[in-house]
């Protein structure tokens, strides 16, 4: 799989594990781990198990988007539970978190924060609900 990104032109940096399994990339710095490259370039960080992995998401991660691919049921489920993006996929690509993609129709921002809207923006997630209620004297059972 390395050989296929590096012929498309994708740059690769890792962990010192990473550079141990994959030879001929650059080893990641600290400030890799939180950059967004908009570019062609892959940081990979080998980690020991879940809960590592949920770490580093925590750390480093935008909350946008973040995704496993795994077999196991249990851990697919526990990686939705725990981390907190606008969109967390299990075996899927993250370049699905896009309005159009969501059913959003055209999207007119992101947000990665829980302020009134998470994720992708459509028209409808721009306005503001305000609910409205008429009673007569009743009362919460």
């Amino acid at each position: 799989m390395t050989k296929r990104l590096k012929k498309s032109g994708v740059r690769l940096k890792g962990c010192r594990k990473t550079v141990q399994i994959v030879k001929n990339i650059d080893l990641a710095q600290e400030e890799d781990w939180r950059e967004e490259y908009l570019d062609l370039v892959l940081s990979i960080r080998v980690v020991k198990d879940m809960d590592e992995a949920i770490a580093h998401i925590r750390t480093y991660g935008s909350n946008h988007t973040d995704a496993i691919v795994t077999g196991d049921y249990q851990r697919a489920w526990r990686f939705l539970r725990e981390v907190n993006s606008s969109l967390v996929l299990v075996n899927a690509s993250t370049r699905l978190n896009d309005g159009f993609q969501l059913g959003l129709g055209a999207e007119m921002g992101i947000s990665t924060t829980k302020l009134h809207a998470f994720g992708p923006m459509g028209l409808e997630e721009l306005t503001v609900t305000k609910f409205i209620a008429f009673g007569e004297g009743q009362l919460r059972a």
